[in-house]
Order: C-alpha cells, then sequence, then structure tokens
C-alpha cells in the first residue's frame, strides 16, 4: 500500500469517529512522530560521534590484556 492510500484510509476511518477519538488518534501520531524525531536523532549524533576523530587514539592503543590473563571467565 502507499503511503498515499495509507493517509486516505486512515482520514476515511478518523471521519467516522466521535471527536475525542479522533484526538485519541492525533495524540498517537505526534507520539510516533516524537519518537521517530528522537531516533534519528540519536542516529544522527551516534554517527557524529563515530566519525569524530576524538577517539582515533584509542584505535592505536596496544592490546595490553589477552583472554589468557583472565582468572575467572563467566559465561552469562
Amino acid at each position: 500500500m502507499t503511503r498515499q492510500a495509507i493517509i486516505e484510509k486512515t482520514l476515511q476511518a478518523i471521519n467516522k469517529l466521535p471527536e475525542d477519538k479522533a484526538e485519541e488518534i492525533s495524540d498517537f501520531a505526534e507520539f510516533v512522530s516524537k519518537r521517530y524525531e528522537d531516533q534519528l536523532l540519536t542516529q544522527s549524533i551516534q554517527k557524529m560521534t563515530s566519525d569524530s576523530p576524538s577517539f582515533y587514539f584509542l584505535e592505536e592503543d596496544e592490546e595490553i590484556y589477552s583472554v589468557n590473563d583472565l582468572k575467572q571467565v563467566y559465561n552469562g
């Protein structure tokens, strides 16, 4: 189903509802929109951070410990 078809179908359903129920759908749509915006913001921040040269020095760090250095191994 296309985006436009989904919108039209939803509008038809909303038009059949009483005002208080239509308001609930509006509130839910705002909630979903806000959550989507938050996800986009989080992804953008993560990408910006991972592309930043601030932590490049960690890539050059030598490994000073290995699995053989463990005294006790926890599985879970």
